[in-house]
């Protein structure tokens, strides 16, 4: 594996910072954690797991390609990546204070297998993912040098902070929803992550 420390930690802090920041997986889980406890909750969770390694690895295959041709487009790559971040940091910081409304009805829908596919398509589903994926992955990683365990490594981490974060919420949807019902609280939690990504998006041109 080519991956350094480094290069993992970094993309699992920004992974964990993007968690954090309250979204309609958030509501939906709630929502279905309500109706049905954490029975209910959990396979929404690892859907969105699931999810969330299609998306990096459909990203890594493409974009290796394109930086095998042309070894330039790998820096410039980068600088897309810093700009990303930073731009989202921009944007969550200006409308911190958005409240969030009830999850979709595609992702609350009762049982188990509608659970778990609604996860699934909640990031499947979603081509903002791919180009959130197509606009990061080179900031963080090499790709004119990545091998299978790296690809395994970074798929892992992709699906693992998620789904560790969404797990713990749904474990715990009363504090969950008390802290969404606090546009406050929100609002503070987006401008401390929105300031975080920046941070990140700065961290990605400098290095």
């Amino acid at each position: 594996m080519t991956l350094t420390l480094g290069e993992i930690g970094l993309y699992a802090g920004a992974l964990l910072i993007l968690f954090l920041t309250p979204g309609p997986v958030w509501v939906a889980l709630i929502a279905r954690g309500v109706t049905g406890g954490f029975h209910a909750a959990w396979p929404l969770a690892v859907g969105v797991g699931v999810g969330d390694v299609l998306w990096p690895l459909a990203a890594i295959l493409g974009l290796a390609w394109v930086v095998s041709a042309n070894a330039g487009v790998m820096d410039a790559m980068r600088w897309v990546a810093a700009g990303v971040f930073v731009v989202m940091g921009i944007g969550l910081i200006r409308h911190g204070g958005r409240l969030l409304s009830r999850g979709e009805s595609r992702l609350t829908r009762p049982g188990l297998w509608a659970g778990f596919m609604a996860g699934v398509m909640a990031i499947v589903g979603n081509p903002k993912a791919i180009l959130f994926y197509l606009g990061v992955l080179p900031g963080f990683f090499d790709l004119t040098r990545v091998t299978g365990w790296d690809i395994a490594a970074i798929c892992a981490i992709s699906a693992l902070v998620p789904l560790t974060g969404n797990l713990g919420l749904a474990l715990s949807m009363d504090r969950v929803r008390r802290f969404l019902a606090s546009p406050a609280a929100v609002r503070r939690t987006n401008i401390a992550a929105g300031a975080l990504l920046i941070g990140v998006g700065g961290v990605i041109a400098l290095s």
